[in-house]
């Protein structure tokens, strides 16, 4: 049954209208950091399905919401525990229709007394009643929150952002990547004039007798960062696209008013987008609910069936729009395939990342594929690994190790496309393919979403080439120094040896030419030899498909290291 929030209950929760400055209120630890530690009571318990009925006052900027969340017991407890900012203010909690002992919400952690202990295998439906101010966000995506904003002609418009902070800015969770529900369901409530986008499919709109509007929205397997808010006066654009799977898919482009042209340009990009996908990597896996897209006063994200883009139809010498193909490349990245721990992040940017080249590739050739892998390699810092091996909340990878949020995009593509080179296209595919459905023949209908870790991805990569590569993903992932090639002349033999960190393994075959030939060296046991003719022009690596230390990319990143310090200086 659909909760529907009563004006009274808005009117009671609200705030006295003013701005809330950006960074306000202020985040617990707790709060500001998704996907860390779990607290024990979360552990005993698998979250089924949640049911949002959220009333968004753009004026006051406050929401109010009543939350209704279904669990099934994996242990027997006296509590439930759910995250949930403690700006909120919660005013009522019950679990199974009956008022909790107690429930108490210090730091953004809620703990909830059951009146009586729940065995193994029960089902609780808790439904908490809050609101409030949430926080506003200083820079978002980067750092998250809601996005208060007014269009152009000054009508409201609002959107969230909550990928570092995570799902409790918004609604009561579990916020670890794998607590998400089997299926939420949203009803959003906003003033007249306005609509509401959201995930999933649209199940109905209907018009209180106050002129404010309800948007029913249903989303099977939602990431639970993806699940987001946008308020807006929104013209749109939508059509079908018929997939090569024999499917039918509706897409819908929500933007501002005035902006037809542009909007349509964009709306265009979505049928070749989706068929690169489709074909290189397999089914849309969100067919039955929506490709939506929805422009929002933010750069953009990755929020499932709904991604956010803020690019302002920005041009690129690639042909397309790289802001909109790269939050769509995260419906397979990020919400099909989604990482099991934030450690594992490089599974969503790294690949989604990749799949810019490769639609380069696809749509102009190789030399495109070529200039934009040579375009992102002049950005790897190489100052902390892509994995550690250990738990990390989303916090932990993107801000607190130095180079890594970057690098999990750029260092994670150019370590996919060495391995492509190596393996080749057929075994590197076909192991992306079972990584992202967990078969090698997906079809509509016959994959769910899947959660993974990076030692599956290194597993699923030994299944299709027919090699143990880990020595490989243990100095690209697991170190932070890129490998050196070391060169040696001694008479008309060149010799070459790999350094890696840790004196790591690393028997990386490497192409080298000479005069006009090029060879590939083996690399047996991490060195090798060719003979070169003393006048002979040698190059190594003469394509680029090898990701390695580079004296040319180090002096180039080192004057403009000292070109933005001489600018910070003036």
């Amino acid at each position: 049954m659909m909760l529907r929030l009563p004006l009274a209950a808005v009117l009671l929760l609200s705030t006295s209208a003013f701005a809330a400055e950006p960074g306000k209120p202020p985040l617990t630890a707790q709060t500001s950091s998704s996907g860390g530690p779990l607290d024990p009571a979360q552990k005993k318990l698998r979250f089924d399905t949640a049911d949002l009925a959220l009333s968004v006052d753009p004026e006051r900027e406050v929401i109010n919401g009543i939350a209704t969340l279904t669990f099934t017991t994996l242990d027997k407890t006296d509590r439930v525990v759910v995250d949930l900012d403690k700006n909120y203010t919660v005013t009522a909690v019950t679990v199974d229709g009956v008022d909790a002992l107690s429930f108490a919400n210090p730091e953004g952690r809620m703990t909830i007394k059951l009146v009586k202990k729940a065995a193994k295998d029960a089902k609780l439906v808790v439904k908490i009643t809050y609101g409030g101010r949430p926080h506003t966000a200083v820079r978002a995506p980067w750092d998250g929150g809601f996005v208060w904003s007014k269009t152009p002609t000054g009508q409201p418009w609002v959107a969230t952002a909550v990928q570092m902070e995570g799902c409790d800015l918004i609604w009561p969770c579990i916020d670890y990547p794998t607590y998400e529900p089997d299926k939420i369901t949203l009803h959003i409530t906003v003033p007249k004039g306005l609509k509401a986008p959201s995930n999933g499919k649209l199940v109905g709109v209907e018009t209180l007798d106050d002129g404010r509007s309800v948007w029913n929205w249903e989303a099977a397997h939602p990431t639970l960062y993806g699940v987001a808010l946008n308020v807006g006066p929104y013209d749109e654009v939508s059509g079908t696209y018929k997939s090569r799977f024999g499917n039918t898919i509706p897409m819908t482009y929500w933007y501002l008013p005035g902006e037809k042209a542009q909007a349509d340009k964009l709306f265009a990009e979505f049928a070749p987008t989706l068929d690169f996908f489709e074909s290189v990597i397999g089914p849309y896996p969100f067919a039955d609910q929506k490709v939506g897209v929805v422009e929002t006063p933010h750069k953009g994200m990755e929020h499932q069936t709904i991604n956010g883009y803020g690019n302002n139809y920005a041009k690129t010498p690639w042909g397309f729009d790289d802001l909109f193909q790269h939050e769509f490349a995260h419906e397979w990245f990020a919400n099909q395939l989604t990482a099991a721990n934030w450690d594992d992040f490089w599974l969503h940017e790294g690949f989604a990342a990749y799949m810019q080249p490769l639609y380069g590739k696809w749509r102009s050739g190789d030399g495109v594929y070529t200039a934009m892998m040579l375009q992102a390699r002049n950005g790897i810092q190489n100052k902390s690994p892509l994995v550690t091996g250990k738990p990390q909340s989303a916090e932990d990878v993107y801000e607190k190790q130095p180079g890594r949020g970057g690098d999990i995009y750029t260092k994670g593509s150019w370590t996919l496309h060495t391995l492509r080179n190596l393996i080749g296209d057929k075994a590197f595919f076909e192991a992306i393919k079972l990584a992202v459905y967990g078969r090698p023949d997906p079809a509509p209908g016959n994959f769910q979403p899947l959660f993974r870790t990076t030692p599956e991805f290194i597993a699923y990569v030994k299944q299709t080439s027919g090699q143990d590569l880990q020595w490989f993903f243990d100095v690209y992932l697991y170190e932070a120094a890129l490998p050196q090639l070391i060169q040696e002349h001694k008479g008309d033999q060149l010799l070459l040896h790999w350094k890696t960190p840790n004196n790591r393994p690393f028997p990386l075959p490497i192409e080298v030419q000479v005069g006009d030939t090029v060879q590939k060296v083996a690399m047996v046991g991490g060195a090798g030899k060719l003979t070169v003719p003393a006048d002979a022009h040698v190059i190594i690596d003469p394509m680029s498909r090898v990701l390695m230390q580079s004296d040319t990319v180090d002096a180039y990143q080192a004057w403009r290291a000292e070109q933005a310090a001489k600018g910070a200086a003036k």
